[in-house]
């Protein structure tokens, strides 16, 4: 049973981690390419890492602390480093498209 909690976890994360670099591949500008990284691969490694813990739980004696030290630091410092880009690319103004400018892009009439 173990064994298949462990292949799930395997195969979520490394979905979500396809995902997110497949986004930062594809997408169109700088700020929807950060989406990538910092959301989807931030949330396939922590499966990743859940079915890390979870095998060497299982096979050695103890829960393993790298994993669980390597999650938190993970955790903490994605979506700050991804804050910090995004405010480095806006204090540069970096070009964007226009969907993502946060305009609305009806036009009132006067």
């Amino acid at each position: 049973m173990i064994e298949w909690i462990i292949s799930i976890l395997l195969l979520i994360g490394g979905g979500f981690v396809l995902v997110g670099s497949i986004g930062l591949v594809k997408m169109p500008d700088f700020f929807m390419r950060l989406h990538g990284p910092t959301k989807a691969t931030t949330l396939g490694m922590a499966s990743l890492l859940t079915a890390a813990i979870i095998f060497f739980s299982t096979t050695q004696a103890g829960v393993s602390m790298k994993e669980v030290l390597i999650s938190l630091f993970l955790l903490l410092t994605a979506p700050i480093s991804g804050y910090m880009m995004i405010k480095s690319a806006i204090h540069h103004k970096i070009e964007s498209i226009e969907r993502t400018t946060g305009k609305d892009n009806i036009e009132e009439d006067v």
